[in-house]
């Protein structure tokens, strides 16, 4: 009996085979360090780059996690993210980059900041047609006297050229060219990413949907391009013109790409159809 009075506790019979520890699949769906499932490849950095003070943010820990989970398999990284921790980025790149198997980067939204990082990292860098990246110097927050200063601009300077360094391998663009990039702070599209060399492709979706445009007769791309009443230029209507001409029957062997008489022909038959088309709108 103790002095409060209280009963003694006893120990009961445990049933044979019971456990008080939780399955490690239901652990994991509880740990916010690890995002991919069981069987899952596909690991989502949809937040800030560093684990924040409330535990909230993608932290390499996390990342570390879900690289062990997926295991020896290819892995898919899916990024939409303002950017965050210069250095959380970087481990978290390296980590990508030593992945033994296949690392596609997929810019789902926006990769800005310590995100671009990451999205470097993939083996293949796809990004959506409506997404965007983001590249500029890093940044700092620095306190103290002039020396203090001018520690910061040192360490700062070392910083940014490491990212400059990461952007021209992956990109093959000239230092000078990236250093301007990085100055500027500049935001890119998803084509603009592509045709500066930070994503190799647009998603598979976009590609898919730009392929079934391209598909349509010429006659359809002529009557697209009536509708939408917008001035194209002058390569565009050469193109539309081509199509056209070019869908029409010819002679055998005729394979000579259209002169300038062949043009104001092209011109005329498309001056016809827009007559022709105008009437069956009528």
């Amino acid at each position: 009996m103790t002095l409060r009075n209280l009963p003694a506790l006893s120990a009961q019979k445990v049933t044979p085979g019971a456990s008080w520890e939780l399955p490690e699949r239901a652990r994991a769906s509880w740990d916010r360090r690890v995002s991919a499932a069981a069987g899952d490849t596909t690991i989502t950095i949809l937040d800030v780059i560093g684990e924040d003070f409330w535990g909230d943010g993608v932290s390499p820990n996390r990342i570390y996690a879900a690289l062990r989970s997926i295991g020896n398999q290819p892995v898919t990284v899916q990024i939409n993210s303002p950017g965050g921790v210069f250095d959380d980025g970087l481990a978290i790149y390296n980590m990508l980059r030593m992945h033994p198997a296949k690392v596609t980067t997929q810019v789902i939204g926006m990769a800005a900041s310590a995100a671009s990082i990451i999205a470097m990292a993939g083996d293949e860098i796809q990004i959506a047609k409506a997404g965007h990246m983001m590249i500029h110097n890093t940044q700092w927050v620095a306190f103290g006297d002039r020396h203090a200063m001018l520690a910061a601009h040192d360490a700062m300077a070392k910083f940014d050229e490491t990212l400059a360094g990461l952007y021209i391998d992956r990109t093959g663009l000239d230092e000078k060219d990236v250093r301007a990039i990085m100055d500027g702070e500049t935001f890119m599209t998803g084509s603009e990413a592509v045709d500066r060399g930070f994503a190799d492709g647009l998603l598979e979706a976009d590609i898919t949907h730009s392929d079934a445009a391209s598909n349509r007769s010429p006659l359809a791309e002529i009557e697209a391009a009536l509708a939408n009443g917008k001035a194209l230029p002058r390569s565009e209507r050469r193109r539309l013109i081509k199509n056209f001409v070019d869908s029409k029957p010819r002679a055998a062997g005729d394979d000579a790409m259209p002169g300038a008489g062949e043009e104001a022909d092209g011109l005329a038959h498309l001056r016809i159809a827009a007559m022709k088309l105008s009437l069956n709108r009528g």
